[in-house]
């Protein structure tokens, strides 16, 4: 099972806008809930935004109204839309699923995507 990296990260000035996405290959029988989360310099490891198998989303106070969590689950992908960047928002933002495989759920982690804004 491979847990590709987070695709979509980069530069971007404050205002601007990002898309990220995260996609899971191998013998996988099943995902259930995916995440976004994110490690500024210095900081601690946070959770941006979550999206269940059913579609209900939650995400961190500080990136509500800004950020779109989604899923599709053919493509076994997750995406993070990022709008109305700020400079407080850049970090290393990583993906993770629950994930069944080999007969039995564990979350998987995606190598991490580096977002720098400029203020």
């Amino acid at each position: 099972l491979r847990f590709a990296a987070g695709v979509g990260g980069g530069l971007v000035q404050a205002g601007g806008s990002l898309r990220l996405s995260c996609s899971a290959s191998g013998s996988i029988l099943s995902i259930s809930d995916m995440n976004w989360y994110r490690q500024g310099p210095g900081q601690q490891r946070e959770l941006v935004a979550g999206v269940t198998s059913d579609g209900i989303t939650n995400y961190a106070d500080s990136v509500k109204g800004r950020f779109t969590i989604s899923r599709d689950n053919a493509k076994k992908t997750v995406y993070l839309q990022m709008d109305s960047l700020k400079a407080e928002d850049t970090a290393v933002y990583l993906c993770n699923a629950k994930i069944f495989a080999a007969y039995s759920w564990r979350f998987y982690w995606g190598q991490g995507t580096l977002v720098t804004v400029s203020s």
